[in-house]
């Protein structure tokens, strides 16, 4: 997607590119042919640096990655960055970590971007939900289990846990949390109490697609229990929903 409005031609261009969940072969053809064209690549660390390889070796490649805790940019800084490299002319692609507009900051980078008057290109990746359930084998709707499917994110801006309980704790709905292992308590408890069942089935999935992918099946009950035996760290999903008991259906 295009979004041309407010841009001045004779600035560089920037395209917002999907990389995918992390298997470098999930990335579309038209993000693998924006990267071949790129001059400048501003990548995350949930980018496997393979995908790199694509670019020209003589394109700029800065590495702007976000970890729990630990920023190498703040995100003004990138915006920062990326209005700069185009202002002198560039073009940038600006790789992201499964689909820009999915908790990835993208609208906001879109936004600096445009208000720079800035020509910006959109390309859709493959999200860590969709690629975790293609690596074990449940689906996210299920004409039986679930008739819808809700992505959340398990923290704000200041590390807080503040989501709508009543309208996650459904039946026959599938729940995605991105980036809620820390906030595991907060969520086990919180739809708990909301009436969704203690033994609603449940998965923390670990770098879904990645050669190191991990699934930790347990319910909504033991949930915070599962992360702490096992040591699941962030990047991790929490799904939660009938469609898990599907799993050795699909192995």
């Amino acid at each position: 997607m295009k979004t041309d409005r407010s841009t001045n031609s004779r600035y560089g261009r920037v395209a917002l590119v999907g990389a995918g969940p992390g298997d470098p072969e999930l990335i579309t053809l038209k993000g693998a042919r924006l990267l071949r064209e790129a001059e400048v690549v501003i990548y995350d660390n949930l980018v496997d640096e393979r995908l790199l390889d694509l670019a020209a070796p003589d394109a700029e490649r800065v590495f702007v990655g976000k970890m729990t805790s630990m920023h190498t940019l703040p995100q003004e800084e990138i915006s920062t960055l990326l209005v700069s490299r185009a202002l002198a002319g560039k073009f940038v692609v600006r790789l992201k970590g499964g689909d820009p507009f999915v908790f990835a900051r993208g609208g906001e980078e879109m936004a600096a971007l445009l208000a720079a008057g800035i020509a910006v290109e959109i390309v859709p990746g493959v999200t860590a939900a969709m690629g975790a359930a293609a690596s074990f084998g449940f689906p996210l709707t299920h004409r039986d289990l679930a008739q819808s499917c809700v992505f959340v994110t398990g923290h704000l801006q200041d590390n807080s846990v503040d989501l709508n309980w009543p309208a996650l704790a459904q039946t026959n709905q599938t729940i995605v949390i991105y980036m809620g292992i820390t906030g595991l308590e907060t969520i086990s408890a919180g739809l708990q109490a909301a009436g969704l069942a203690g033994d609603t089935p449940a998965a923390l999935i670990y770098r879904a697609t990645w050669p190191a992918e991990k699934i930790y099946p347990c319910s909504l009950a033991t949930l915070p229990e599962t992360a702490h035996k096992y040591a699941v760290k962030p990047p991790a999903l929490i799904v939660i929903g009938q469609v898990l008991t599907l799993i050795s259906a699909g192995t």
